[in-house]
């Protein structure tokens, strides 16, 4: 797995995400970016990715694409419509884009880095606390009820997903 951390400059989402989707086609990989406010650390997204592919290999995918199997599992959510806003939207923000796969993943990664629409800038671990509890519903009284922090509870909530199938 490799994962570009970035910022995005998008005025059109359909054709940023078409050229994700080029770039993993050539490359034979998945390519997926998320809003970097979401994503607590990289062991989020390794995790996310393994899911993913294990659910592949099961035949136990609820989406056709590695790629939005990945977002799923990111988001902690069975709910393909839900999970996208998670994904980058139009406009400027942080970004975190993760190419995995049995293809070429460092050649893919370098073409999302030169993409126009990519700056490239340190993303991953600078989320949103409040916008993190709030998506992946961690309150006041479970923080306090444990020794855990918000990614290891972030982590849990992403394992679950496999339970909740």
């Amino acid at each position: 797995m490799e994962v570009v951390e970035c910022h995005i400059t998008v005025e059109g989402i359909e054709d940023f995400v078409a050229d994700l989707g080029a770039i993993g086609e050539e490359y034979g990989v998945a390519v997926q970016a998320i809003d970097a406010r979401y994503v607590v650390d990289e062991t989020h997204l390794r995790r996310a990715v393994e899911l993913a592919d294990r659910a592949f290999d099961r035949g136990e995918a609820i989406a056709r694409e590695r790629s939005v199997e990945i977002l799923l599992f990111a988001a902690g959510t069975r709910q393909i419509d839900r999970a996208l806003e998670l994904g980058v939207e139009a406009g400027e923000h942080p970004a975190v884009v993760v190419v995995a796969g049995e293809g070429d993943e460092a050649a893919a990664a370098a073409a999302v880095r030169a993409l126009d629409s990519v700056s490239p800038a340190a993303t991953l671990g600078d989320y949103d606390g409040a916008r993190v509890r709030s998506w992946f519903d961690v309150g006041e009284a479970e923080l306090a009820a444990t020794d855990a922090g918000l990614a290891e509870l972030v982590h849990e909530r992403v394992a679950l997903l496999t339970v909740e199938r």
